[in-house]
């Protein structure tokens, strides 16, 4: 689906010229010839991005941008302000109000697409949203009011060129700002750095003399995988013009001329902050639902869910391989009255230290899952059945010899019966998944009924 592209124009021929280049570019077009007219399409259509012209008939393009922003259903549609005056004071309320870009009319195609191009790339990696995200269940927080410092790099080629831009910049920003040779910046990326000592910001600026050079420390900065979401920000000759356009295609999260104040690029220097840690943050909130969909959140074992592809995959190196590996169903005996006698709070810690005790009688290579109430499973690779036997006997005593004191002081002693299976090894290799997990269920249902607190184990599946 082609993206919707929002023109705000008062001017008929300028909507109209706007709309046959977009269209060329095979973006879906939407017109609207002043400020109500943008909101309401704003609310209702939501569009991928809105190109408003600051100067409109029934109110200022300023106020249409902050209505905007204060909306929380428009409030993350990119928005490139054009002004026609040039006046640093217009350019400067417009990214005060949150423009994304503020371009002079009229703009070069050719940047004016790759910054289209750019922002919606940037804007299809924010709006995917993140599992278990609180924007989802009406549970977001409000933004926050107080912007911690971040820290920002000023890359030049030459130090004397950083200096006059450093001392001005210094002047705007609150940010913690660092001046990096070309050559200090790439042996940034080769260095074994934490990523948070990283810049957050990188403001490249070019001398005009060789822009090649500029834009390929911009690749460089923005394929590396210590500063692939860190921003980039090009100042100089490389960044107006084709060069400018060339650096938005190359992944550069902003490209400004030299003739930009120093006050207007603090202001787009703490937008880029405020965007890459509004990235971050929903990066986190992805890792974190997939972490979540993996684990246990009471023991932080794995699930269920995890377990079944391991143990497939696991079997299939087995089979390829010619090796054993063993399967363990545990479960704790008579846990119903743990519950029933001490409170379910009881049973949540004896689960979660049973869980620990497991785990540090295990391999690293080995797979513990908790795939019921009081159930887990063990899946041993590269396991005979006499090793299996050893791990199992060692699991039972790792649960039965200490008993597990709770918050209250009280001791439980718990115990666990465990049913293995063995498959794999020459002659074995039609063995069944499915077929397997059976037949540890069905020696666990033999350790039970054997007195509990035992192993009993089946050779092959």
């Amino acid at each position: 689906m082609s993206a919707r592209i929002l023109i705000v124009d008062d001017v008929a021929a300028n909507r109209i010229v706007q709309q046959a280049r977009l269209s060329a570019a095979f973006y879906d077009p939407i017109l609207a010839a002043d400020g109500a007219t943008c909101l309401a399409i704003a609310r209702e259509e939501r569009p991928d991005l809105v190109l408003l012209d600051l100067d409109l008939p029934d109110m200022s393009g300023l106020e249409v941008l902050r209505i905007l922003r204060r909306d929380p259903r428009c409030r993350d549609i990119p928005v490139i302000a054009l002004t026609s005056t040039s006046a640093p004071a217009e350019r400067l309320a417009a990214f005060g109000a949150g423009a994304d870009d503020v371009m002079d009319r009229p703009a070069n195609e050719r940047v004016l697409l790759a910054r289209l191009r750019n922002l919606l790339r940037l804007k299809a990696e924010s709006d995917f949203p993140a599992p278990d995200d609180p924007a989802m269940a009406g549970l977001a927080e409000a933004p926050a009011l107080f912007e911690p410092q971040g820290t920002v790099a000023l890359v030049a080629p030459l130090s004397a060129l950083a200096d006059g831009l450093s001392s001005a910049l210094a002047e705007q920003l609150r940010d913690r700002l660092v001046v990096l040779s070309r050559r200090e910046a790439l042996a940034e990326l080769s260095a074994d750095l934490d990523r948070e000592s990283l810049p957050e910001v990188f403001i490249l600026q070019d001398d005009g003399r060789n822009p090649s050079a500029t834009l390929r420390l911009l690749s460089e900065l923005k394929s590396h995988q210590a500063t692939r979401h860190a921003a980039v920000c090009v100042v100089g000759p490389a960044g107006e013009g084709d060069e400018a356009a060339m650096a938005f295609d190359l992944g550069a999260d902003d490209a400004v001329g030299p003739a930009v104040t120093a006050q207007e690029l603090a202001l787009r220097t703490r937008g880029l902050l405020r965007r890459k840690r509004h990235s971050d943050q929903r990066r986190a909130r992805m890792q974190d639902g997939l972490r979540l969909a993996m684990l246990d959140p009471l023991t932080g074992l794995y699930n269920r869910r995890f377990a079944a592809p391991q143990l497939a995959a696991i079997a299939a190196r087995a089979r390829a391989e010619g090796t054993e590996f063993a399967v363990m169903v545990m479960d704790l005996d008579r846990f119903k009255q743990v519950n029933d006698l001490h409170g379910h709070a009881a049973g949540d810690q004896v689960l979660v230290e049973v869980a620990h005790r497991l785990s540090a009688n295990l391999r690293v290579t080995d797979v513990l899952a908790r795939i019921g109430g009081e159930e887990f499973l063990a899946i041993l690779p590269d396991s005979c059945a006499s090793n299996a036997r050893r791990v199992a006997e060692r699991l039972c005593h790792a649960v039965d010899d200490d008993p597990i004191r709770l918050h209250s002081g009280e001791e439980l002693h718990i115990t666990v019966s465990i049913g293995v299976a063995v498959a794999g090894g020459e002659g074995d290799a039609g063995f069944s998944v499915d077929r397997l997990v059976e037949q540890a269920d069905l020696a666990l249902l033999d350790s039970k009924g054997a007195g509990r607190n035992q192993v009993t184990y089946r050779l092959s599946a």
